[in-house]
């Protein structure tokens, strides 16, 4: 799985054009084939930052995506801050929900 972060500091007046393609983009990357999901955040606590958000099945998924014409309105997104933006992509080997807490609050031997 990999996760893909987009961090971007915007003017007030890009801010707003910035978040509607985002969100426009994002409704309909959640529907590509190896998309788990898609989400587009403003960061109140870093100056309203804009935070793109995407998780994918694999790195092939991702490259596909990164290639396609589509992506290039996320580069527009990306060109239109204020700062270079932070990009980051992790992959992720293993992912757990509520039972480990459970686990954790109940078995004091047990570390993540």
């Amino acid at each position: 799985m990999i996760h893909s972060t987009i961090r971007a500091l915007m003017s007030r007046k890009q801010r707003k054009d910035a978040l509607n393609i985002l969100q426009s983009m994002s409704e309909r990357i959640k529907n590509l084939p190896g998309c788990i999901d898609c989400r587009v955040y403003l960061e109140l606590q870093k100056n309203c930052s804009l935070l793109f958000d995407q998780v994918w099945e694999s790195a092939e998924d991702l490259n596909r995506h990164i290639r396609s014409d589509e992506y290039r309105n996320i580069l527009l997104v990306m060109e239109m801050a204020a700062e270079k933006p932070e990009i980051r992509f992790e992959t992720i080997s293993n992912v757990t929900g509520m039972e480990t807490i459970e686990k954790l609050r109940t078995d004091s031997e047990i570390h993540i």
